[in-house]
């Protein structure tokens, strides 16, 4: 078997129990968020896969509407652009969820590079564009390399490192860490921030 298809008979073997079991959760927090406030309960947006094809990307929406939609993350869980339901979800990673029907989709796997706006893909120089030649994942190196407290050039070296070192067991090892992160509440926001950024931007 291919590596290709070993991960994405691996992706499926997570992704289907995993989805089916939190359902529930899935359905309860959509209906939270479209009850406490205005918008849509799933934020959509295209994001960059493999091979620079584009998909649409989906999480629970944690910020108002009336922001825009390729601003920076938000860098406290003060930033007012914030739901308060939104703030909850940040915090424990909820709002990546619905990215589990991105998996099933085939759009991104279990562990990989966090998709990235289309409009990056230019930004980027010959070696960071390697990222690219796998599928974008709900959890990657960065993540539990960081997150938030890492530069943008950080993050992506750690991605081209995933790229070229990827393994079954590379891929054990960042998920099981994720949960640590995760349940450890690591990460979640950058470590400094302006105020004057509060009004730019929606999630990433």
């Amino acid at each position: 078997m291919s590596r290709n298809l070993a991960k994405r008979f691996f992706d499926l073997l997570i992704s289907i129990p995993a989805t089916t079991f939190l359902l529930p959760v899935i359905a309860i927090i959509a209906v939270v968020i479209r009850l406490t406030s205005k918008g849509p309960a799933i934020f959509k947006q295209q994001r960059v896969g493999k091979n620079a094809e584009p998909f649409t990307f989906y999480k629970f929406r944690t910020m108002r509407v009336d922001v825009n939609a390729f601003g920076p993350s938000p860098k406290s869980a003060q930033d007012p652009r914030l739901t308060k339901i939104g703030r909850f979800l940040r915090e424990y990673s909820l709002d990546e969820l619905p990215q589990l029907f991105n998996v099933l989709k085939g759009d991104m796997s279990i562990v990989g590079p966090r998709p990235l706006y289309v409009s990056q893909v230019s930004e980027w120089n010959k070696r960071q564009k390697r990222r690219l030649l796998v599928k974008p994942g709900l959890t990657g190196l960065a993540q539990i390399s960081g997150r938030a407290g890492l530069t943008q050039e950080e993050k992506l070296e750690l991605d081209v490192k995933y790229v070229e070192s990827a393994s079954f067991l590379t891929d054990i090892k960042i998920i099981l860490t994720t949960f640590r992160k995760v349940f450890g509440r690591k990460g979640i926001y950058e470590n400094k921030y302006s105020e004057t950024e509060y009004t730019r931007g929606e999630d990433k």
